[in-house]
C-alpha cells in the first residue's frame, strides 16, 4: 500500500487542533483519563505496519487498552500492569511474531509501567473501517 499524504500532510489540510482528534480509532477501548494513556498511545504511534505506511495506532489494530494499578509499599510512585488487546490486518501477517514485541517493547520503558501484556485477537476481524480518519487521508482510503 502506497502512502498518499505523509502525517505532515494531513495536518497541514486539516489543521494542527484537528489532527489528534481524527487520529484516534473508532472502536478503541481505553481510559483517557488514566495518566499513563498519552504515554501508551505516543509509544504506540512509534510502532509501523512494514506493509502499510501508517502506524499501529491509527490503523486501528489496537482494539484495548487497560491499565491495573499494583500497589508498591516500596515506592512512592504508582506503577501500573498495561495490557493490550491488538489484531493484525491479516493472520497471515509477516510480523505476526515480532508484533506483539515491538509494542511491548515501545511500552515497558515508560515511567510507571510495571509490566506490559500484550495479546493478539482476531474478534472482531481487523477491516479498513477500524482505521482512524487520519490513516484513511494518509492512504486515500474512504470507507
Amino acid at each position: 500500500m502506497k502512502h498518499v499524504a505523509d502525517k505532515e500532510m494531513v495536518k497541514n489540510a486539516i489543521g494542527e487542533d484537528h489532527y489528534d482528534e481524527m487520529a484516534e480509532p473508532p472502536q478503541l477501548v481505553i481510559d483517557d483519563t488514566h495518566p499513563l494513556s498519552k504515554n501508551v498511545k505516543a509509544a504506540l504511534k512509534e510502532i509501523y505496519d512494514p506493509e502499510i505506511p501508517v502506524n499501529i495506532y491509527e490503523l486501528g489494530l489496537i482494539y484495548k487498552i487497560t491499565f491495573k494499578n499494583v500497589e508498591n509499599e516500596l515506592s512512592e510512585l504508582n506503577e501500573y500492569d498495561v495490557s493490550i488487546d491488538m489484531s493484525l490486518t491479516s493472520p497471515a501477517c509477516p510480523v505476526a511474531q515480532e508484533m506483539p514485541s515491538w509494542v511491548q517493547n515501545a511500552v515497558f520503558p515508560l515511567q510507571g509501567v510495571r509490566h506490559v501484556d500484550v495479546e493478539i485477537v482476531w474478534d472482531p476481524t481487523w477491516d479498513p473501517s477500524m482505521m482512524a480518519e487520519t490513516a484513511k487521508l494518509q492512504l486515500n482510503m474512504f470507507t
